[in-house]
């Protein structure tokens, strides 16, 4: 079953995830990236305004199988067969995504406005009510940004 991870309290959810993702590949991890264009083009950039030393290589989904393969991070508006083995998803996207038990861990990344927790409720009552169990990262008690 799919590990699924809910990260509440990103005072910046692309600062976040940015730190998130590069965690993620430091690991080892092949990560798709969910979310809606304009969220997608703004971390794409964040992505690529990282130092060169924190660097995160990434491509779009629409990039050719070469491209994808060798891409630790993939960015897609939804969960989309893609040509690398990717085996964690990151959900920017205010709905659950579809397709997310393929997955064997899904990070849920929640800002700290009211509507983006609201949203984040509502994802986590459709988890639960399939049968996952959710592990909780409070941000606020680690003063992330």
């Amino acid at each position: 079953m799919t590990d699924v991870a809910f990260h509440f309290g990103a005072p910046n959810k692309l600062n976040y995830a940015c730190r998130l993702l590069r965690k993620a590949v430091g690991s080892g991890a092949k990560v798709l990236v969910v979310a809606d264009a304009a969220v997608l083009h703004r971390l794409d950039a964040d992505l690529w305004a990282i130092s060169p030393t924190d660097f995160v290589a990434h491509c779009w989904n629409t990039a050719d199988a070469f491209t994808q393969q060798r891409s630790p991070v993939v960015l897609a508006n939804h969960v989309v067969q893609v040509s690398a083995q990717l085996n964690v998803l990151v959900n920017l996207a205010d709905g659950m995504p579809e397709g997310f038990e393929d997955f064997e861990r899904v990070i849920e990344v929640v800002g700290t406005d009211d509507a983006d927790r609201d949203l984040a409720r509502v994802r986590w009552r459709q988890y639960t009510e399939r049968g996952y169990k959710i592990l909780r990262h409070d941000l606020t008690l680690r003063g992330a940004s």
